[in-house]
Formats: structure tokens, C-alpha cells, sequence
């Protein structure tokens, strides 16, 4: 048997005007949400999506012009640096399967590129600063 809302003369008089008013369809919704909500409500989980839709709020309450404008540019940036990432890969993958593999001494002659020299240098510089950052300060 199912329990309603205004089973019982105490709940139908400390009930508001609005629920008194109700028809039967809508008393018979609100239940069947109540009873769906229930486990929520009982393991403290629907706490949980109220703090997050705060969350979501204060997030878009936060960001203004200045903010927006600084993600747009970080994203832009972000996605420029993977494109020609990708780009330079697909190249040199494209050059190296078409060129049999250089001797050391080939590998020398290309080192004569400044092109080769400024790839090299960047990506020494990069594992320079990845390799400070990784160092371990307490073992000496």
C-alpha cells in the first residue's frame, strides 16, 4: 500500500497550501521522485550534488572577461604547440622512412644544418630543465 502525502490529518494540516492543493497526479509524482531521492537522501550523497551545482556556480560566478580571454589564449596556445608538434613528427617520420639510415659520420654532416642544430639545442635545453626538475634535492 502506498503512503501519500495526506494519509493522515496531521501531515494534510502542517502541510503548506501549495501541497494541499495538489492534485492526486502531481501528490502521486512527488512521491515517486521522493522515493527515487530517498537513498540519497538517507546516505548524505545528495549533499554531495548540492555542493557540486554550488561549486558549478561559484566556477561561473568567478570567471570574468580577464579569466575567459586567458583560458581562450591558453587553449590556443595549447593547440598550436600540438599541431606543429604532430606536424614536425609526421614530417620526419615521412623523411626518415624514405632516406636509408646515415652513418655516424652522415649523422655529423646533418649536424651541419642550423636547422638540425636548433631542433638539437631545444631539445637539449628541454631535458636539461625535465632533468633539474626530476633531481632529487635530498641525496646529494
Amino acid at each position: 500500500m502506498n503512503d501519500t502525502v495526506m494519509d493522515t490529518p496531521e501531515a494534510a494540516a502542517g502541510a503548506p497550501k501549495a501541497l494541499a492543493a495538489m492534485d492526486e497526479a502531481t501528490e502521486r509524482g512527488l512521491m515517486e521522485l521522493l522515493e527515487k531521492l530517498a537513498p540519497l537522501l538517507q546516505g548524505r550523497r545528495l549533499h554531495n550534488l548540492v555542493d557540486l551545482a554550488s561549486l558549478a556556480s561559484d566556477g561561473v560566478d568567478m570567471f570574468d572577461d580577464a579569466m575567459v580571454q586567458k583560458l581562450m589564449k591558453a587553449y590556443e596556445e595549447s593547440v598550436g604547440a600540438a599541431w606543429n608538434v604532430g606536424n614536425a613528427a609526421r614530417y620526419a617520420a615521412t623523411q626518415t622512412a624514405q632516406a636509408q639510415v646515415p652513418s655516424l659520420l652522415g649523422l655529423l654532416r646533418v649536424a651541419g644544418n642550423e636547422d638540425v642544430r636548433r631542433g638539437l639545442y631545444f631539445a637539449l635545453t628541454f631535458l636539461s630543465v625535465l632533468g633539474r626538475q626530476m633531481k632529487d634535492d635530498g641525496v646529494e
